[in-house]
């Protein structure tokens, strides 16, 4: 090794003792400085003034001076040599100089390392060894743990990562290197340096012997509370404020009081503490808001500051990273208002996971539009329309003459509100979006779209009333309902549909009461059946696309078969399934053996092994068992038996694999105990119909693109070849009723029309329509 000057000594640690009373009998102090030698069991020991060489021993531990070289301008103090006065950024090439001085310089060299800088500015930091005050968190652990159960933590995991944080907990540091802040009540004495910590301005002004007339009249902030001087209560001397100020969360943490006149008006206090509710992201404020928070209440009180604390993740950008300027993924708050839209941004918000990051931008936001915020304008868009062309208006009551669809979205609504309303109360937002989007998948997809043809009867009808009624009836308490997620559109409705027509109804939307859930309206069995309806029509859709067949192709039967009793669907929802499914007959068979045949094959993989030379045999009695006996001891979980040889065998249920196919002529889909058998044959009948409900759907867009209003009569001219022409003559009265032509003429389209050219299931045809009068 090699010793500089007599102070600093490089080589194994063994030979310390040898060294260090090598240098002669003067007094030592010795310093284990953290750098390792190139070898194991090496380092450099600075032996300076302090300590007895003898007193020296390895395995012991010996304390380290705080050396503080920096002043608060990051310049070096004295007594560092040449470095003193030099700012700390300066530093570097002097260490330099001094090594190259000493002949002790290798080299010198630039390398990549990580270095705290300020993330505002980017400017280089300082670690800067400084005096702060803490508070000694022992004597207060066990109380706050106790007072921390007392609360509900949602997210649940909250609670034992907050008691996890006060178990480890070291002693809290509330002072901070400021110049504004909440000042330290804290004294200290000039001549003994005993401190003392000042309860309030009473005690203050009772102990000032200066300062006081200078203070009194301002807020206990720099620098007029640093004017004051009390006696130290220990030898008589003048004691001034540290200068110090309180980190942040000593405030943050006592509003449960500070806020509250806990000092001035107790009986104020106590009506509202403790809070009923908080709210904060967790990741920092488990150990920094929440903390304090239940610090300061357990030392006043020792009872919870809040009943339930709703935590949240963090809000990350939509590549999954932390949102920043510089790596181009960060979203102003202005930008997101003006591009996605307030209301889309609170919904986004609400329906995410409360433990889980929300990866936030415009595209989730685009996903919540069109799966929320449209289908919800598009309903009152088309309640608004038709309620225009029919002069409607609310009376306040809704007819008598519900159908059964009216019925069962009334029934929904007031099951969503019932669930909402018990969602809410239980802090749960995300539940009651996952309540609220069914719902109105329900109603666009569903009610409006099955309600669209009575809308379009007579203005005296009783069932178009009713559905005006009903579907008035469902905005407006969605309005309601949905006003705390999306105030802006929810009031845009309101007004126009209650305040533009209902004198002294209240101004806003978010003036009216919360609705309340009728209960008795709530009819679960026809909730269900129209459950039943719903996924029968899906199954039947999803068979037809199997065989490319469109919906507006009618078709002969759907048949279905239900691991349940299927008789409560009734004869209404019946008829509603064979209209969605475009079917002329809608039949309910017993067994699935009427839709499929079953095909039985062993497990290879399984069976092959286990049996070897003998499994052609195995697969061969396997085969030669009735398929449908077999099916069901399968479904069973059952085993199945078989003969080989002579020899009785026994398979279990996974041995066997069972494959479906369609009876000739059927198309299938099925799920959970459903199956829904679409006739696939199709009669010369059936594919006329077909044509005309394609025709129907070229004269509908054309109505569109004429910009005709909803309610126009127009007069419709085609020109086809002869198939198409008699498809379209039979049909005659329904293509005019469904397009409200008052005419359909078989003629080249004259002037002053809207044309199209067009091709139907290859058969070439020209429209032409024009509004009456």
């Amino acid at each position: 090794g090699r010793a500089l000057e007599g102070w600093t000594y490089e080589g194994p640690f063994d030979d310390l003792p040898a060294q260090v009373k090598a240098h002669g009998p003067e007094a030592h102090r010795v310093i284990l400085w953290d750098a390792v030698g190139e070898e194991e069991g090496t380092g450099i020991v600075h032996i300076a003034p302090g300590c007895g060489a003898e007193d020296f021993a390895l395995g012991q531990q010996y304390e380290l001076p705080a050396i503080a070289p920096l002043d608060e301008e990051g310049n070096f103090i004295d007594g560092f040599g040449s470095l003193t006065g030099t700012h700390v950024s300066e530093s570097a090439h002097r260490v330099f100089d001094h090594l190259r001085a000493a002949g002790i310089m290798v080299r010198v060299a630039d390398y990549a390392h990580r270095y705290p800088v300020c993330w505002r500015c980017g400017t280089d930091l300082v670690f800067r060894l400084v005096d702060e005050w803490f508070i000694s968190m022992d004597e207060l652990r066990h109380d706050m743990i106790e007072v921390t159960k007392q609360i509900r933590w949602i997210p649940s995991f909250g609670l034992e990562r907050e008691l996890d944080w006060l178990r480890n907990m070291h002693d809290w540091m509330i002072s901070k290197k400021r110049y504004w802040g909440l000042a330290l009540p804290i004294w200290v004495c000039d001549d003994c340096g005993h401190f003392e910590v000042i309860g309030d301005s009473v005690e203050l002004k009772a102990r000032a012997i200066a300062g006081w007339d200078e203070f009194e009249g301002h807020t206990p902030h720099r620098p007029w509370v640093d004017a004051v001087r009390i006696a130290c209560s220990q030898c008589g001397g003048e004691s001034r404020r540290v200068p110090d100020v309180g980190n942040p969360w000593l405030d943050a943490g006592i509003v449960s009081f500070s806020t509250l006149q806990y000092r001035t008006d107790r009986d104020y206090w106590r009506q509202w503490y403790p809070a009923d509710w908080i709210s904060e992201s967790f990741p920092g404020q488990f150990r920094n808001w929440f903390y304090s928070l239940l610090a300061m209440a357990t030392v006043l009180e020792k009872s919870p500051p809040f009943l339930t604390c709703f935590s949240y993740a963090l809000l990350l950008g939509e590549d999954g990273r932390e949102m920043h300027k510089s790596w181009g993924n960060s979203i102003e708050f202005n930008e997101a208002a003006d591009q996605m839209g307030v209301d889309v941004m609170r919904w986004l918000y609400c329906r995410q996971k409360p433990e889980n990051n929300l990866l936030f931008g415009f595209g989730r936001a685009d996903e919540v539009r069109r799966q929320v915020l449209l289908p919800l304008w598009n309903v009152y868009s088309f309640f608004v329309t038709y309620a225009n062309i029919d002069k409607w208006l609310p009376d306040g009551t809704v007819s008598e003459a519900l159908s059964l669809l009216d019925r069962w979205v009334l029934a929904r609504l007031n099951q969503v509100v019932d669930q909402v309303t018990d969602r809410l109360e239980e802090y749960d937002a995300y539940g009651a979006t996952m309540a609220v989007e069914p719902f109105l998948d329900d109603l666009t997809n569903w009610y409006v779209r099955r309600s669209r043809r009575r809308f379009w009867k007579g203005e005296q009808d009783v069932d178009k009333r009713a559905a005006y009624s009903t579907l008035y009836k469902v905005l407006v308490t969605l309005s309601r309902l949905l006003a705390p997620f999306m105030p802006f559109v929810t009031e845009q409705i309101y007004q126009n549909l209650v305040l533009s027509v209902t004198p002294g109804a209240p101004e806003s939307v978010h003036h009216t009461d919360w609705p309340v859930a009728d209960k008795t309206a709530i009819d679960v069995e026809l909730i269900d059946r129209m459950a039943l309806a719903r996924q029968l029509v899906n199954l039947g859709h999803s068979a037809r696309s199997s065989q490319n067949l469109k919906v507006r192709q009618p078709l002969a039967s759907a048949l279905i078969h239900l691991s349940r009793d299927g008789s409560g669907l009734g004869e209404e929802l019946a008829e509603l399934v064979r209209d969605e499914l475009n079917v002329k007959g809608l039949t309910f068979v017993d067994a699935a053996e009427e839709l499929v045949a079953y095909h039985i094959l062993p497990d290879n993989r399984v069976l092959g092994p286990r049996f070897g030379k003998h499994f052609p045999a195995v697969r061969t009695a396997l085969a030669s068992l009735d398929a449908n006996t077999v099916v069901s001891r399968v479904r069973a979980g059952l085993p199945i038996e078989i003969s080989v040889d002579g020899d009785s065998l026994e398979l279990a249920a996974s041995d066997v694999l069972v494959q479906e196919q369609p009876r000739e002529g059927l198309a299938i889909a099925a799920e959970f105990g459903v199956t829904v058998a679409i006739d696939t044959v199709l009669t010369p009948e059936l594919i006329n119909e077909g044509l005309a409900r394609e025709v129907i759907r070229r004269i509908q867009n054309l109505r569109k693109e004429a910009d005709f209003q909803l309610d126009d009569r127009i007069v419709t001219t085609y020109e086809t070849d002869d198939e198409l022409g008699q498809a379209i003559v039979s049909s005659s009265d329904f293509i005019q009723a469904e397009t409200l032509s008052d005419e359909l003429r078989a003629q080249s389209p004259v002037s002053g029309v809207l044309t199209s050219e067009d091709t139907i299931d290859g058969h070439p045809i020209s429209l032409g329509v024009r509004r009456v009068g």
